[in-house]
């Protein structure tokens, strides 16, 4: 059984950001698929730094955008579960 973790790997990421170790942040997607049985290498993954939606405590909020490297069309189900907020 995996790991539960109360943080989403949004949050993960935005706070990597906020304390400097955004290199560590592509380790942590790839860590992340592999763990739903996705081959990392078959991404691309960006980064969006945006502001936080107004009443946020955040000033910032990253947001990960992945692009598979062949050219066929992402699942939605998995671009959406990398930016859940719950």
């Amino acid at each position: 059984m995996g790991r539960i973790n109360p943080f989403t790997l949004q949050m993960q990421i935005t706070r990597m950001f906020e304390q400097g170790q955004s290199f560590f942040a592509t380790t942590k997607v790839h860590d992340w698929l592999k763990e739903r049985q996705h081959n990392p290498a078959d991404y691309d993954i960006i980064f969006h730094q945006k502001p936080a939606p107004p009443g946020k405590k955040e000033v910032m909020v990253v947001e990960i955008e992945l692009r598979r490297k062949d050219g066929q069309a992402l699942d939605p189900w998995l671009q959406e579960q990398v930016n859940l907020h719950v």
